[in-house]
């Protein structure tokens, strides 16, 4: 079923990898939807009035046939619809019916609106986004509608598959993003339980607090990105930097950050991105240039790996994880169906 975010891209991850996918849509006009784009490649689409029994009935015919039923409403929504898990499960018992919302199926918070940055306040994942004694960043809204949404659907399909391969018989996935945001977490609560972690945001070694893990300012106004951490790295650093770490108290004591970061953005603001990626092309240090997501394709190692691709005139990035034997094809544009065609597809 249509949404604006999660659950497009959870199937356009499904069509990448092979997965014949039909976007039901709402009769045009009748609901806002995303604009066309990346998301909607490999995929079919056919306009529903889900009011009309005629539409619930094609919905109902295209689910059993169909391996896997995603649906992004609010809780009780595709109940009242007319095809929530107990009525499609009824006509197929071996589909994969898949459920991503923001708070989850139950909870005193299921039936409340939300969006990214709400899922990931509360999972504590944007409380350590930030730099020190300022506010918590929004990361877009890549790590609840995306990483801990879209992703974690994906991967929920996936296992239901293969359950359902030994089992015969389907089931409902409830995908919650404040769910998934609080599972990419799980490295950070090991870290704070074996006291690695400061409660302070931007003052840990991976959240930019330490010198040797951030962003430095070029000569043209643009960024390297430094991630130094392990010694041998970061002496490659300083010595390709012309930097004397005698000068300086040892590189993971918190009290020597602060002068390892001014002498490190002095540096870096000598010389221009492009200089200082040749100065560090082939040097061990953990150094990268920030690139724009509209220039990230013309970088050497994504051209070298095919990492972005063109479909329908958008440039893009290609199709992940790789295969070594079941390569997917270049995803096509969007394909427009009509009922009797959808009807056919399968």
């Amino acid at each position: 079923m249509s949404g604006l975010a999660p659950v497009p891209f959870a199937g356009m991850i499904l069509a990448d990898l092979g997965a014949d996918v039909i976007r039901v849509d709402p009769v045009s006009g009748h609901r806002a939807t995303p604009p066309p784009g990346p998301l909607d490649r490999g995929k079919a689409c056919v306009e529903v009035d889900l009011k009309d029994p005629a539409g619930r009935d094609l919905v109902h015919e295209l689910a059993g046939k169909a391996d896997v039923f995603l649906e992004g409403f609010r809780p009780g929504v595709a109940e009242r619809l007319g095809i929530g898990p107990d009525e499609l499960l009824t006509d197929n018992r071996r589909l994969v019916y898949g459920r991503l919302t923001g708070w989850g199926q139950d909870g005193p918070l299921a039936p409340r609106v939300g969006h990214d940055i709400n899922y990931i306040a509360l999972s504590g994942a944007l409380d350590i986004i930030g730099r020190a004694g300022e506010r918590p960043v929004p990361p877009a809204n890549l790590v609840g509608d995306f990483a801990g949404g879209g992703m974690l659907l994906a991967m929920g399909v996936m296992a239901a598959l293969v359950e359902r391969a030994r089992s015969g018989a389907g089931q409902v996935i409830d995908a919650a993003m404040v769910d998934g945001a609080s599972l990419l977490m799980t490295f950070i609560h090991g870290l704070y339980e074996a006291q690695m972690w400061n409660p302070q945001r931007g003052t840990n070694i991976v959240d930019g607090g330490a010198a040797y893990y951030d962003t430095y300012k070029t000569a043209d106004d643009q960024y390297m990105a430094v991630g130094a951490v392990e010694p041998v790295f970061f002496e490659n650093l300083t010595a390709t930097l012309e930097l004397d770490d005698s000068d300086f108290d040892f590189q993971l004591d918190p009290s020597s950050w602060p002068r390892w970061r001014a002498a490190l953005a002095e540096k870096f603001a000598g010389k221009t991105r492009e200089e200082w990626e040749r100065v560090f092309a082939d040097v061990d240090a953990c150094v990268s240039p920030v690139l724009s997501p509209w220039e990230a394709h013309t970088h050497p190692h994504h051209m070298a790996r095919n990492a972005f691709i063109e479909v329908d005139g958008v440039c893009q990035p290609a199709p992940a994880p790789r295969f070594s034997r079941t390569r997917p094809d270049t995803p096509a544009p969007l394909e427009v169906l009509s009922a009797v065609d959808a009807r056919d597809r399968w």
